[in-house]
């Protein structure tokens, strides 16, 4: 390892924009903070990363580590301890410089800000805290900012930057115990699930505060999904502790973590747990703010007794955009059935807005990994993904998708087809008599479409041309459906025809169904089964005799 205090600004941002990019947790902020005079920049409606907001803009974000220095040596990262790299720290003054100057000319809309672990975690937060208090205080930056918790940092300092982020992350790195002690036995599972647990009380607190509901506004079609997950959060409270429904997970948190043994208390009771809240400081006091006696004395910035305080921390919001976490999926040998577990456990546990999945690229050589000449699992993380939008959209459970006979997606197909085919005594369903929920079932239709057919079947009859010009998509949905009783095709519910059809594997007959033959070549040497006319025909023609 190399350390360097030589470079020039424009070296360190090449590193340290580089070292960030395997760092995949973060998408549209939602949250709404406008502009002010005399301050740069808002977050309404904001994405990141070149996503898209919901407005249709496409906005991009400066996404740097604070520094690639790390005390950690996981087998999997690229900035592990024992690997020879060129390591350098930004200053907050830097950070704050780079965002602002990108800002202005247009580059940039936010900022989103990670790190490795420098000395220890809590000093490592301190620097990321005095990079978010300067340019929030002395820069007056009113943009989207995503800032990662380290596991392990003291809780008042997580506290503090929840009031200066938007939104906050907290990587779970691998979905099982028994993977993370394998590859990063560094770290811990307990210990990271405590800032989780942490920033989720201090985002229901806040907004109760405000007369909000405790949990994140979803969807508003979820309203409509009486089956949702996030309705049915206390049903399968035992799968990210180790014991799912099926008895065969055995998920990252094992018994012994913080939601194993007892269920934890509510934040509303006023009896949280001492580890994670009993010293987090609220808003109302912030402004005298002092050392806690476990870091007394301590040199560092944020626990010097004299250590700036938010202004006006009455009125900021706590992590507005909620949390998000990341996990790897391709360095170890959990099947996507544990993975979509685990997945639905941290949405219904604790409330997170998004769960992000990293396709595993080989960095180092090691015999606990795949081999350096391993592609990344790119078609895998696509398929989580779209079983991530199933769980948080259409309805659907991970017990639905995948099950431990099944524990894998198909790569032909995506998840919802696949469901489909599985349960084809289902289909085909009516289009003018099933429920929005029923709807959202069908391959090929999601919720704009099955919202516009629940609509105008209110006053009209629906047949195939005016699903068309609704905009539905009937390229799959063709396969599932019925309007007044009648497919568009007269298709038999196989599993194995329908399959050929939607993987293309039979492109002859996909063309017969939609175009069905009603002329034929002319040609000189075909009869076209014509018969040939007796010799006295000719005559009668002639003379009249018809």
């Amino acid at each position: 390892m190399y350390l360097s205090s030589s470079l020039t600004l424009e070296e360190k941002l090449k590193i340290l924009s580089d070292a960030a990019k395997y760092d995949v947790a973060c998408t549209s902020s939602g949250s709404d903070r406008r502009g002010e005079k005399g301050s740069l920049g808002n977050s309404v409606a904001a994405g990141i990363c070149h996503s898209f907001a919901s407005d249709g803009r496409c906005i991009s974000l400066l996404k740097i580590l604070l520094s690639n220095e790390c005390i950690y040596d996981c087998k999997y990262c690229l900035n592990r301890r024992s690997n020879d790299k060129i390591r350098t720290t930004f200053t907050p003054d830097e950070i704050c410089s780079l965002t602002v100057e990108f800002y202005k000319r247009n580059y940039i809309e936010g900022l989103f800000l990670s790190s490795g672990v420098v000395k220890n975690p809590t000093y490592t937060m301190e620097l990321m805290y005095r990079s978010l208090y300067l340019l929030r205080t002395k820069y007056h930056f009113r943009g989207y900012i995503h800032a990662k918790a380290v596991p392990g940092a003291a809780p008042e300092i997580i506290e503090q930057i929840g009031y200066l982020a938007d939104r906050m992350s907290v990587n779970m790195e691998l979905p099982t115990r028994e993977s993370l002690q394998a590859l990063a036995p560094g770290k811990s599972h307990e210990n990271i699930l405590k800032p989780i647990k942490q920033i989720q009380h201090g985002i229901t607190d806040y907004r109760l505060s405000i007369g909000k509901s405790a949990q994140m506004e979803r969807s508003s079609a979820n309203r409509y999904l009486p089956n949702s997950i996030f309705k049915a959060k206390k049903e399968t409270q035992d799968t990210i502790t180790g014991t799912s429904r099926s008895g065969t997970l055995n998920g990252p948190l094992a018994s012994g973590g913080p939601h194993s043994a007892t269920p934890a208390p509510s934040p509303l009771s006023g009896n949280t747990e001492t580890t994670v809240t009993s010293s987090v400081i609220r808003p109302s006091d912030s402004r005298n703010m002092t050392a806690p006696s476990s870091f007394a004395g301590s040199p560092s910035f944020y626990f010097r007794q004299d250590a700036p305080a938010l202004p006006a921390a009455q009125s900021r919001s706590f992590v507005p955009a909620g949390q998000s976490t990341q996990m790897i999926i391709g360095a170890t040998p959990e099947n996507d059935y544990q993975l979509l577990q685990v997945t639905q456990s941290l949405y219904q546990q604790f409330d997170l807005k998004r769960v992000f999945f990293s396709a595993y690229v080989p960095l180092n050589e090691d015999s606990s990994l795949p081999s350096l000449d391993t592609a990344p699992p790119l078609l895998r993380e696509h398929r989580l993904y779209q079983a991530d939008w199933l769980l948080r959209f259409y309805g659907f459970h991970a017990e639905d998708l995948l099950d431990p006979g099944r524990p894998n997606f198909n790569i032909l197909l995506d998840p919802k087809c696949d469901w489909a085919l599985r349960h084809l005594e289902l289909f085909p369903i009516e289009i003018q008599t099933a429920s929005y929920e029923d709807l959202l079932k069908v391959p090929g239709l999601g919720n704009k479409s099955a919202y516009r057919i629940v609509q105008a079947r209110r006053t009209n009859r629906l047949d195939f041309p005016a699903l068309k010009k609704l905009g539905v998509v009937l390229k799959r949905a063709q396969y599932f459906i019925t309007c007044s009783g009648k497919m568009l095709y007269r298709t038999p519910i196989e599993e194995d025809f329908i399959t050929r059809q939607l993987t293309c594997t039979d492109q002859k007959t996909t063309w017969s169904l939609d175009h069905p033959q009603t002329y034929r070549q002319l040609s000189l040497f075909d009869d076209l089964n014509l018969t040939t006319p007796a010799p006295e025909d000719p005559l009668k023609t002639l003379s009249g005799q018809l």
